[in-house]
């Protein structure tokens, strides 16, 4: 983070927003439709881009068509903000030689996958917003809908709860992540300065043991011992029958002796509630009274 954090203008009911596939092919229909339908409900002007239903392989059709679908909602200039419709694989490959057009500020939205995206924008001094994609908004309670909207739309978020791990505070920027893509991009241009920040993680179906060798490979690189603190949200479908460690006990032996604030057990990530987090934006975690705060 060499650029100084910039938010875009809040949006607001009326405003023209712009959907993008940039990762895995589209299988949720009705979830998609319905995630639509949420945003519109809201007020908001929906557009869908030409290429949202196509396939190629894993992926929601060609790289070149990828790229011009974000390109194209990055460079109109009535389009306010960019809503991923889902997750999946596939997002990094559109960066490789990519260089962000010179465009009004707007607002990107998504998670897990989308993890790629939002660093990158963040590499350009720009926040994001790390919350629901448009396949999992229906199924969000109506808080964490009604965050998403106070997120984009300037109004202040109240703290969120988990459980504190002790150590006190630390304020930082928020850098919300993926665990599995946060990893992959670690050592490339995509990885901002975590040094101070509050890290913020999650993931889904990775087994133990994996999220050990990921965490591992952040100890070794000598990343998580310069962050300010650590916020963990949910990491669903990640446990294994016995006889494996559970995903706590793995969290605790690679991140408890840090010396740092950490707040487990976060509302945000898959299958739950996905607490809209914005990227970069300066945040207090409170190890001994379990939140996080946005400041």
């Amino acid at each position: 983070m060499n650029l100084p954090l910039v938010l875009p203008p809040p949006l607001a009911p009326g405003d023209h927003l712009w959907v993008i596939l940039p990762s895995g092919a589209l299988r949720e229909l009705e979830l998609f439709e319905q995630g639509v339908e949420i945003w519109r409900g809201r007020g908001y002007q929906v557009h869908l881009c030409d290429t949202y239903d196509h396939r190629w392989g894993y992926l929601a059709g060609t790289d070149a068509e990828r790229r011009l679908a974000l390109a194209q909602g990055l460079k109109e200039p009535t389009i306010k903000g960019i809503l991923c419709g889902r997750g999946g694989y596939g997002s990094a490959r559109l960066l490789e030689d990519w260089q962000w057009p010179p465009a009004d500020l707007k607002w990107l939205i998504g998670f897990s996958d989308i993890t790629s995206l939002l660093w990158g924008l963040l590499g350009q001094g720009i926040s994001g917003v790390h919350g629901p994609v448009l396949t999992t908004l229906a199924q969000e309670p109506n808080w964490s809908r009604q965050r998403l909207f106070d997120c984009v739309e300037g109004r202040p978020l109240p703290p969120l709860i988990g459980k504190g791990w002790g150590q006190g505070q630390a304020m930082g920027r928020l850098i919300p992540a993926n665990l599995t893509v946060a990893t992959h991009l670690l050592g490339t241009p995509l990885q901002p300065d975590l040094r101070g920040c509050i890290l913020a993680l999650e993931d889904v179906t990775e087994a133990p043991y994996r999220i050990d060798r990921m965490l591992t490979q952040w100890r070794l690189s000598g990343i998580l011992p310069q962050l300010g603190g650590v916020a963990l949200g949910r990491f669903s479908q990640c446990e294994a029958p016995a006889p494996s460690f559970t995903v706590e006990t793995v969290l605790r032996d690679r991140i408890g002796d840090l010396g740092i604030p950490v707040v487990s057990e976060l509302p945000f990530g898959h299958h739950g509630a996905n607490a809209a987090l914005p990227v970069g934006v300066m945040a207090c975690l409170d190890g001994d009274r379990g939140t996080l705060a946005i400041l």
